[in-house]
């Protein structure tokens, strides 16, 4: 059982919370289910991998039920739990190509159940379409239309690549240094012209209710409430971090995070940003 633990862990931790959009969930996720496997007759276990990907699966739809009521309710804009990962956990991610980026999760939120679960196992997992096929109990060719749709709902084609470009921790200092300066004219260079910026306080704290559009709205809005409320304590700190394996911004106040900005990045601009301050959703920021 250690064995299996150790080697499939990180797999179905990823699997989970790519699902749920929600790390607590997928850690719930992945200790449920290597629990009831204790039970489970050895010969039910030779091939674990599949067996235990299904569990997975089968848990997180269970609490897809729950979760979309709870964000039907939710006040302003829901965004996933942004997570630290460390450089090594980073650089498997990059060899494995098995965790999507931040924004893609946000656009997994369009799918329906299914849609995302084969797009997860498919695009994120490396899953052959016969393998998804015995997973959700569907034939391979309905796993391709599924898995087709998902791009479409996602605004993905057929041929774009879903790994998508992250910034690099240079250019995201230099993002940082000109929101300390309050630099205007730099912060707005740096910014796409149809950019977006969605933040999440879940009602707690202050934040964005709608998204802001356009490059101007967007670079006032970082340099105002957003820099002021970095500015009010000087133990404020902005700093550079490893979120869900790509550059991130942590904003902290007496060593607490009370701000993640996730960024899109294409072509050194960035398309989008996504800020969470619902204290709820930072507890794995403190690890």
């Amino acid at each position: 059982m250690q064995e299996l633990y150790k080697q499939y862990k990180n797999l179905l931790f990823k699997l989970a919370y790519q699902l749920t959009g929600s790390v607590s969930d997928a850690e719930d996720v992945v200790q449920d289910v290597f629990l009831k496997i204790i039970d489970v007759p050895s010969e039910k276990l030779a091939e674990p991998k599949a067996y235990l990907c299904k569990m997975v699966t089968n848990r997180c739809l269970d609490l897809h039920k729950s979760a979309r009521k709870k964000r039907e309710q939710y006040f302003g804009e829901w965004l996933p739990e942004p997570f630290l990962s460390s450089n090594e956990d980073a650089m498997e991610s990059v060899v494995r190509d098995d965790l999507l980026s931040y924004a893609m999760v946000v656009l997994l939120e369009k799918l329906s159940p299914s849609e995302r679960m084969i797009f997860v196992l498919r695009e994120a997992l490396g899953f052959d379409y016969d393998e998804i096929a015995q997973l959700v109990e569907k034939s391979e060719a309905n796993c391709r239309k599924l898995l087709s749709r998902a791009r479409a709902k996602m605004g993905i084609s057929s041929d774009e690549l879903i790994h998508q470009e992250a910034a690099n921790h240079e250019w995201a200092n230099g993002f940082v240094t000109a929101l300390k300066q309050g630099n205007l004219n730099e912060v707005m260079s740096m910014l796409g012209q149809d950019v977006v910026l969605v933040s999440d306080g879940g009602g707690k704290v202050t934040a964005a209710v709608e998204p802001i559009e356009t490059r101007e709205l967007v670079a006032r809005f970082l340099l105002g409430p957003v820099r002021q409320a970095a500015l009010i304590d000087g133990n404020v700190v902005i700093e550079i971090g490893q979120i869900n394996g790509q550059p991130g911004l942590i904003l902290r106040s007496n060593e607490r995070v009370h701000t993640v900005a996730m960024l899109h990045v294409e072509g050194d601009l960035i398309k989008n940003l996504y800020v969470v301050r619902n204290p709820d959703k930072l507890l794995y920021m403190e690890k």
